[in-house]
C-alpha cells in the first residue's frame, strides 16, 4: 500500500515500480487505473522519460482504465468484486504479468457507503491478488487520523509506504516514510525523494554511519603553495575541506583550481554551485586563467546548479547523492553551503549525512562557505568542526588598500603550516606569496612593498658604507706597504754600505799584512 495526500508521488511511484520490473528485471504488469485514462497516464508517464506505448507494444506492460462512475451505481443487494477479478486476471494471463498496480483503490469503492460489504471485499481483494503470485502496489489517499481513507488497507498489506509532500517556510519537500513491512527489518525515519526528468529517486541518507575506511594518499588542491603548507602535500584522499571566507575572496575559484587539478589527473568531479549558471562559472575562472570547458567535453567535469530556494535542504540533499551515485566522481566541489538558510542543527545534520556518504565511497569533497567579517558565529564552529581540513580565507585591510590573506585553521591527520600567507588571483591561478613579517606583524600589498623597499635601501646603505670602509682600509694598507718598502729600501741600503765597509776593512788589513810580510823580507835581507 502506497498512501498519501495529493500531489505527492503516488502515481508516478506505482508507474515507476512497472516500468523497472518491465525494463531492468524482464517482469511484465499491469496497471489498472481508476481515475487516469490510458492515454492520459502514457502522457504524464512521458516527462520522466518512459515510453509507455513501447513497453505495450512489446508486451511488457498492459494499461487498463476500468471507468468507475458513482452517479451510474445503485447499491442493491450484495456486492462483490468478481467483474474485476475477471478484468484484471485476463490482463495478468495475457502477458504473464508478475507485478500489478490499482490506482487508487477509493475510486473503486467510491460510489458504496456499506463498510461492511467495503472491508470484506478489501480483504478479498487482497488475498485475490496474493493467489495469483503477483507482487501488487496499490495507492491509496490519505485519510483524516489514519493512514488511507478507509483505516482497513494498512492493516491487511504487507508493506505501507506513507509518501508525504510537506511545505516549511514556503519551500515543499517530498519525504518517504516505511510505516511496515512484514518480515524484513526497515529504515523508520522519514527520507526525501525526488521527482523530476530522471524519475523517482530515494536516497536512505539517515542510514549513514562511521564505517568508512581512510587512505593516506594526497591528492592536490590544484595550488601549490597551499599543498606546501599542508604536511602531507595536498589533502588526504576521502577527506572533507571547508573553504570559507568573505565575499570577493575567491572561494569558488579555490573551489574551481581544485576541480580542474582533479580532473587533469584523469579522475571524474562533480561541482555543485548554487549561485552561478554552469556557463557563468565558467566563463568567470577563465579570467584567471583556469579552462573547465575541456573537462566538461572530455565527460571528466559535471556542473550541476540549482537555486536554494528550488527545493527544501533535504531535497537538495537528496539529489546531491542521487547525482553522486550516478556520475561516480573521485571528487565534488560544492559552492556554497551557506547559501542555504535554516536552523543551524538542521544544516550540520544534513551536512553530516551527506559527509558520511561521501567518505563511504572514498571521495573527497570541498565545501565553500561565506562567512561574516567579524567574528565566526556558532554556525560556523558547528559545520567547520565536521571538516578534516579548514582553510580560511580573510580580507587584509591597511594602508588603504585591500588584499587577501590564507591560512590552515586546521588538518586533522598531518601537521600543517601556522603563517598567513598572502595570494593573489593572477592569470595563472591562485599564487601564494611568500610570507613576510614586519615589525607590526604580516604585511601586504603596498605596505609590504615599502617595507620591502625600505629594508632594501638600509641594505645598500649598508653595502655602501662597507664599501666605503674597505676602500679606506685598501688605501691605509697600499700606504704602509709602501712606508714598508721605502724603511727595507733603507735598511737594504744600509746593510750593503756596512757590508762595503766591511770588505773595505778586510781589503785593508790583508794589504797591511802584505807590507808586513814585504817588510821582513827586505829586512832579512838585509842581515
Amino acid at each position: 500500500m502506497v498512501c498519501g495526500a495529493a500531489g505527492c508521488g503516488k502515481t508516478l511511484f506505482a508507474m515507476t515500480f512497472l516500468v523497472n520490473g518491465a525494463v531492468r528485471f524482464g517482469e511484465p504488469g499491469v496497471f489498472m487505473s481508476f481515475e487516469e485514462r490510458a492515454e492520459d497516464l502514457t502522457a504524464n508517464v512521458a516527462s520522466l522519460g518512459v515510453d509507455v506505448p513501447a513497453l505495450v507494444a512489446a508486451r511488457k506492460l498492459v494499461i487498463d482504465h476500468v471507468r468507475v462512475e458513482r452517479s451510474e451505481i445503485e447499491e442493491n443487494g450484495e456486492y462483490d468484486l468478481e467483474g474485476l477479478f475477471v478484468r484484471l486476471g485476463y490482463a495478468i494471463k495475457s502477458v504473464g504479468a508478475k507485478r500489478v498496480v490499482l490506482d487508487t483503490v477509493e475510486a473503486l469503492f467510491s460510489g458504496f457507503s456499506d463498510t461492511g460489504i467495503l472491508r470484506a471485499e478489501l480483504r478479498r481483494l487482497f488475498g485475490w491478488l496474493k493467489d495469483q503470485g503477483v507482487t501488487a502496489v496499490i495507492t491509496g489517499e490519505r485519510g483524516e487520523g489514519q493512514l488511507t481513507r478507509q483505516g482497513l488497507e494498512e492493516y491487511v498489506s504487507d508493506c505501507v509506504i506513507l509518501l508525504d509532500n510537506r511545505v516549511e517556510e514556503q519551500i515543499t519537500t517530498r519525504r518517504l516514510r516505511i510505516v511496515k513491512y512484514r518480515g524484513s527489518s526497515h529504515g523508520t525515519n522519514e527520507y526525501p525523494f525526488l521527482i523530476d526528468e530522471q524519475g523517482i529517486s530515494v536516497v536512505p541518507i539517515t542510514s549513514a554511519g562511521l564505517a568508512h575506511k581512510t587512505s593516506d594518499e594526497p591528492v592536490s588542491s590544484g595550488v601549490p603553495g597551499l599543498d606546501a603548507m599542508l604536511g602531507a602535500g595536498g589533502f588526504y584522499r576521502g577527506s572533507s575541506v571547508l573553504v570559507t571566507g568573505g565575499s570577493g575572496t575567491g572561494k569558488t575559484i579555490f573551489g574551481a583550481q581544485f576541480a580542474s587539478a582533479t580532473c587533469r589527473r584523469g579522475e571524474r568531479c562533480l561541482l555543485f554551485t548554487f549561485e552561478e549558471s554552469p556557463s557563468q562559472l565558467i566563463r568567470n575562472v577563465r579570467s584567471v586563467g583556469l579552462d573547465l570547458r575541456p573537462h566538461l567535453d572530455a565527460g571528466l567535469l559535471r556542473i550541476e546548479s540549482a537555486r536554494p530556494s528550488l527545493f527544501g535542504f533535504e531535497m537538495h540533499l537528496a539529489r546531491m547523492v542521487r547525482d553522486v551515485r550516478r556520475f561516480r566522481p573521485t571528487a565534488v566541489v560544492i559552492d556554497p553551503i551557506s547559501a542555504f538558510h535554516g536552523p543551524s542543527s538542521e544544516i550540520q545534520a544534513a551536512l553530516l549525512r551527506l559527509i558520511d556518504i561521501l567518505k563511504e565511497d572514498g571521495i573527497t569533497a570541498l565545501f565553500t562557505g561565506l562567512t561574516a567579517s567579524g567574528p565566526m558565529t556558532d554556525a560556523d564552529h558547528m559545520v567547520s568542526s565536521l571538516m578534516d581540513a579548514w582553510i580560511s580565507l580573510r580580507c587584509i585591510e591597511e594602508t588603504g588598500e585591500r588584499n587577501r590573506g590564507l591560512y590552515v585553521l586546521k588538518a586533522r591527520g598531518m601537521g600543517h603550516s601556522n603563517q598567513i600567507r598572502e595570494y593573489r588571483l593572477t592569470g595563472q591561478g591562485v599564487v601564494l606569496i611568500e610570507p613576510y613579517l614586519g615589525s607590526g606583524g604580516v604585511m601586504t600589498g603596498s605596505a609590504r612593498l615599502a617595507e620591502e623597499a625600505r629594508e632594501r635601501a638600509e641594505t645598500m646603505r649598508r653595502q655602501r658604507a662597507t664599501e666605503q670602509r674597505r676602500r679606506d682600509f685598501e688605501r691605509k694598507r697600499l700606504s704602509t706597504e709602501r712606508q714598508v718598502a721605502e724603511l727595507r729600501a733603507a735598511l737594504d741600503a744600509e746593510a750593503a754600505e756596512l757590508e762595503r765597509l766591511d770588505e773595505q776593512a778586510t781589503s785593508w788589513e790583508q794589504s797591511l799584512e802584505q807590507d808586513r810580510d814585504a817588510m821582513a823580507v827586505i829586512r832579512g835581507a838585509a842581515e
